[in-house]
């Protein structure tokens, strides 16, 4: 069987991320303000609930700050250097955030146990107030990425941080509540640990898609069986194979593969036939796509063309 290689590589407009910067901006702002406040009268109170949670909203403030910057360079142009721009760092962003998260949990962890064995007294009522002022930015926070939560993993990441930490803070607020009406200050540190299995669960898969992506593994939401079924449904293409699917950011994602073809289409055919077959990628999330023709002559003699 002879094969004729052919080279058809197709370059895609890219997909610009959205600006989300105002809503970046304002919930770094509204996060990293109410952050000092909770740093500052939890250490005037003794509180390891304010402080655990304050660190908890620090890296999220940390978190936002990365991922601004990483849609920011998205959208600069691609170099010689750099032929894809610099569309990968909102998936590092994404990574670097679960590990920050992690790293925190290790360091608040420890302290809410240590206090734990050592309870110290509190004020409940102080607690209760700013945390439920925390439940406040958050929600308003939360809701500035609620519509484009679905369309971008790190939209989706600072929408969960955002719900989560509101989750937190009613949690913190019951506890405050608790301690006023009961003075068991070993509360204080269990809503710390409470917090800090909180954050654990929510970074996990946050920490386990940011590393696939980073990998160039195929992306979470892309079913790679389901596209090599597209393609080798299509009429004319009697083999796909060494399929290679990518992320090129948390909102792109890149395809190459090979495809082999009835040797009885004439070349406009066969271009036809590979660009209808990118417009049909691009409906599966596929914005970027290398197709590789190899030509089949025995189909052509089978067909007596």
């Amino acid at each position: 069987m002879a094969h004729h290689h052919n080279h058809n590589h197709h370059h895609d407009h890219a997909i610009i991320p959205p600006d989300h910067g105002k809503a970046f901006i304002i919930g770094i702002s509204l996060n990293a303000l109410f952050v000092i406040i909770e740093v500052v009268v939890g250490i005037v109170n003794n509180s390891m609930a304010l402080l655990t949670d304050a660190g908890h909203n620090l890296s999220d403030v940390a978190s936002l700050v990365l991922s601004l910057i990483a849609f920011r360079l998205a959208k600069k142009k691609s170099t010689e250097k750099f032929t894809y721009g610099y569309k990968k760092t909102t998936v590092l962003a994404a990574l670097f955030n679960a590990v920050f998260l992690l790293i925190a949990i290790g360091i608040l962890g420890f302290e809410s146990v240590r206090r734990l064995f050592n309870p110290e007294a509190v004020k409940g009522d102080v607690i209760a107030w700013v945390a439920g002022v925390g439940i406040i930015i958050n929600v308003v926070t939360a809701l500035m990425f609620f519509k484009n939560r679905h369309g971008d993993l790190n939209i989706k990441s600072a929408y969960l941080h955002m719900m989560s930490d509101a989750l937190v803070s009613a949690g913190v607020v019951a506890g405050g509540i608790l301690i006023v009406y009961t003075g068991w200050y070993w509360v204080d540190p269990v809503i710390g640990l409470i917090i800090m299995i909180v954050i654990l669960v929510g970074t996990w898969s946050l920490l386990a898609d940011s590393f696939r992506l980073s990998v160039d593994a195929v992306p979470p939401d892309i079913d790679i069986s389901e596209i090599k079924q597209l393609i080798g449904n299509q009429e004319n293409i009697t083999d796909v194979h060494h399929i290679h699917i990518w992320a090129l950011s948390t909102t792109e994602n890149a395809l190459t593969a090979h495809i082999s073809l009835n040797d009885c289409l004439n070349f406009n055919e066969k271009m036809d036939l590979v660009q209808n077959l990118k417009h049909k990628l691009m409906h599966h999330k596929i914005h970027h796509s290398t197709i590789e023709i190899e030509t089949e002559l025995s189909g052509c003699e089978q067909k007596n063309c």
